[in-house]
């Protein structure tokens, strides 16, 4: 593996591993949301989410619209889909456990 790629595969899984992060995915992929409703739907500290929101977006996971002085978050759902759609399949069909690694 190049240099680039492998720097650049660290920052990708290591963004989408945090259970908060992957929880706040798993949300914005139901509805939009602003900060506080993220914040609530995961009984979490507004600050904790902006946190961890950052990452999310710098990776393109995210993005955002602004409505006056609030950010409106959504899921990227073209990259989220399909990575979903590679973690399904090699599970079922690569993953000698079923996807059930520990």
């Amino acid at each position: 593996m190049k240099k680039d790629l492998s720097q650049t595969c660290y920052r990708f899984f290591s963004t989408l591993a945090n259970p908060v992060r992957l929880a706040m995915l798993e949300n914005l992929s139901k509805r939009s949301m602003n900060v506080s409703e993220i914040a609530e739907s995961l009984k979490q500290e507004q600050s904790m989410v902006s946190h961890n929101l950052r990452p999310l977006v710098r990776c393109g996971f995210v993005r955002f619209e602004r409505k006056g002085k609030e950010r409106i978050y959504h899921l990227n759902r073209d990259t989220f889909e399909a990575l979903l759609s590679v973690v399904e399949e090699h599970a079922q069909k690569r993953c000698p456990t079923g996807g059930r690694c520990r």
